[in-house]
């Protein structure tokens, strides 16, 4: 297959033509015909998604991953892992080419460049009814890659080419969210062909997953009315989820099912101290269990006593793109920190009272009402103790541990061992642009 070199931020990178909706094996489309024609943009932007989920190299993988060994989610259980090992040590040993932050850094990019060059060649799109699907799905996969680059680096390149110029956080934010309320606006005034579907997956839910995303982003930009307001709009009834399949598979549970990279750091997820979870939390044994018939054990190391479990120990499980407990949780915090400490209660209970019957995804503490303080910041530290559990492994808690100030790399009570990551090898030498790496 002919294979087109593009640059991208000073990295020269192959293009080739994507795989079908099944992601199953490269499209027969010719590499010049992939953006001249609606088939080929369909192609490209399902491509983009798996790009962004399938392989050790994805973004979903390292976002993950990152996050929770940065945090201490997550035990590598064999150090010649050195990438994850290294992530895992943090401080002065997470080095501009571990292949984690590099990874995610690169593929991220090119994520976002595939999705924005399916949005630039819409033209040639017939159908309005079929190029507002497409932009729509191209648009989530510009706002993900964006907006998962700043939970990790300090500033990201909203530009193209050789030599982009960064920009800062607020800029970044600002992006993602105009992406996603634009395509809001698509969905609200264009009804989506059923065309568009037919040759699309059909795991992501394009209006709730748009309304959940501007939630989450909104909450992270420090607009709390309006995180609120979008949490509304999202029916928690409708999942909507990362799609795997036995050609394509979950990465995370590869890591995990393997035995040889990383296992939850014990049964309470790594959690202790205040943040120490209920012993009746149900969501403990969802995510992470003692023993298990199918895995292959390769590691002897005695202190491991947790395997992974959840969305994680099937390798054709699929991944949530949100969950409802996040949602939940969004507004709980959201009122809180607008002193609107009855509100936050409610939608805090709203997860704690949860049962497994009542998630689409079967995550339910079973747990009694907020027994504690009725003061912003005990119920603030129920609801992050909360994000930690319901939201294990979904590449959030970095960001979570940073916004709820938790104690950072070498503070006392450590909980995190960076709180941003360097830039890798392959932007510093090929963008003179790049900002000098943070210290930690």
């Amino acid at each position: 297959m002919k294979r087109s070199i593009i640059y991208l931020t000073g990295i020269i990178i192959a293009l080739s033509s994507s795989c079908n909706e099944e992601f199953e094996d490269p499209s027969t489309l010719k590499d010049d015909e992939v953006f001249s024609n609606t088939a080929g943009l369909i192609s490209a932007v399902v491509g983009a998604q798996e790009q962004w989920t399938v392989g050790r190299l994805s973004p979903l993988y390292n976002a993950v991953s990152g996050a929770e060994l940065t945090t201490g989610g997550l035990f590598v259980v064999n150090a010649g892992n050195a990438d994850e090992f290294d992530i895992s040590r943090g401080k002065n040993n997470l080095l501009p080419e571990n292949r984690v932050l590099s990874n995610l850094w690169e593929q991220s990019l090119l994520t976002r460049y595939q999705s924005q060059l399916v949005i630039d060649n819409l033209g040639v799109v017939n159908d309005p009814e079929v190029a507002a699907g497409i932009e729509v799905y191209a648009s989530i996969f510009i706002a993900l890659a964006n907006g998962t680059l700043i939970q990790f680096f300090e500033q990201v390149p909203l530009e193209r080419g050789q030599n982009a110029s960064f920009s800062d956080r607020q800029a970044v934010l600002s992006n993602v969210i105009n992406t996603l309320e634009n395509a809001r606006t698509i969905l609200n005034t264009t009804t989506i062909s059923q065309e568009f579907y037919d040759n699309t997956p059909q795991t992501i839910d394009l209006e709730n997953t748009v309304n959940a995303l501007l939630a989450r982003f909104y909450l992270i930009n420090g607009d709390y009315t309006a995180a609120i307001t979008a949490a509304d709009r999202v029916d928690l009834t409708v999942p909507s989820v990362f799609g795997f399949d036995d050609l394509n598979l979950n990465p995370l549970a590869e890591a995990i099912i393997s035995n040889n990279r990383y296992q939850p750091r014990d049964l309470n997820l790594g959690l202790s101290g205040e943040l120490t979870p209920d012993p009746g939390d149900h969501r403990l044994a969802f995510y992470a269990e003692t023993d298990s018939t199918f895995r292959k054990f390769s590691d002897t190391d005695s202190t491991l006593t947790a395997f992974g479990a959840g969305f994680f120990d099937v390798e054709t499980e699929a991944v949530p793109v949100y969950l409802p407990g996040e949602v939940l949780l969004i507004k709980a915090e959201a009122y809180a920190r607008s002193e609107d400490l009855d509100n936050a209660i409610i939608e805090l209970n709203r997860v704690l009272t949860k049962t497994a019957a009542d998630d689409i995804f079967g995550i339910g503490a079973g747990l009694e009402e907020y027994p504690g303080p009725m003061d912003e910041d005990a119920i603030l530290l129920e609801i992050y103790k909360n994000r930690c559990i319901e939201l294990f492994m979904s590449g959030l808690k970095l960001e979570d541990s940073k916004r709820f100030n938790r104690p950072g790399p070498n503070e006392p009570g450590e909980e995190r061992n960076r709180n941003l990551y360097p830039y890798p090898n392959s932007e510093i030498n090929n963008n003179t642009n790049t900002p000098p790496n943070p210290a930690i």
